[in-house]
């Protein structure tokens, strides 16, 4: 029996979802604000599609132009490495994997045609939850979190990586100037939506 290359859940019903920060998100203005207003700006990016790529033995050249053909994005070959968009985004999460994102609903599938028998696509919207910060002091808060160097020369635009917090795995994507994403399992997205506010106090931070 033939092993499956790919799983594909059930698209998101927008109409029927839920966000796991559903009741735990007040919009506003919180912490030390100052005259020159908060700085940094909280949001859930909910009801993405995401999917992560991996690529078979040889075929990861024939990943990264299926992820194109798919998404629109042109991916580099260093570790780390990414791209961006207002809509869609992806990243290399290890050697031969990426991490996939946008707003498209069709995208996993689209995806799933591209790559074909040179790697695997699983769907991942149903188990992440994505949380971006963003503002001039988005670095200073996550370097508080995260033992990782967020400047301008180490982490480029539309770059990202995998990493932890305590013992559960995160992955985050810088998609603007001063704006990262940051992927984590939908069980632990509460937890660490309030970790990230109350971090982000001293400095000052919105809601939308």
């Amino acid at each position: 029996m033939a092993e499956p290359k790919s799983f594909i859940a059930d698209p998101v019903l927008a109409k029927h979802a839920a966000s796991p920060l559903a009741g735990h998100v007040d919009s506003g203005e919180f912490g030390a604000l100052r005259d020159e207003g908060p700085g940094v700006i909280l949001s859930e990016r909910f009801g993405l599609s995401i999917a992560e790529v991996a690529a078979w033995k040889g075929g990861e050249s024939k990943c990264r132009a299926a992820i194109k053909a798919a998404a629109g994005l042109t991916l580099k070959t260093a570790p780390g490495s990414g791209t961006a968009k207002p809509a869609v985004g992806a990243i290399n999460i290890a050697p031969a994997r990426w991490l996939v994102s946008g707003e498209d609903t069709e995208l996993v599938a689209k995806l799933a045609d591209e790559v074909g028998d040179y790697g695997s696509v699983v769907d991942l919207s149903h188990g992440r939850s994505v949380i971006r910060i963003d503002g001039p002091k988005s670095r200073w808060v996550l370097a508080k979190l995260f033992a990782i160097d967020f400047s301008e020369e180490a982490f480029a635009k539309g770059d990202g990586l995998s990493t932890v917090h305590h013992d559960f795995m995160v992955q985050i994507q810088r998609t603007e100037d001063d704006a990262f994403d940051i992927y984590v399992f939908r069980s632990f997205a509460r937890s660490f939506w309030h970790l990230l506010c109350r971090s982000s106090e001293e400095v000052g931070y919105r809601v939308l």
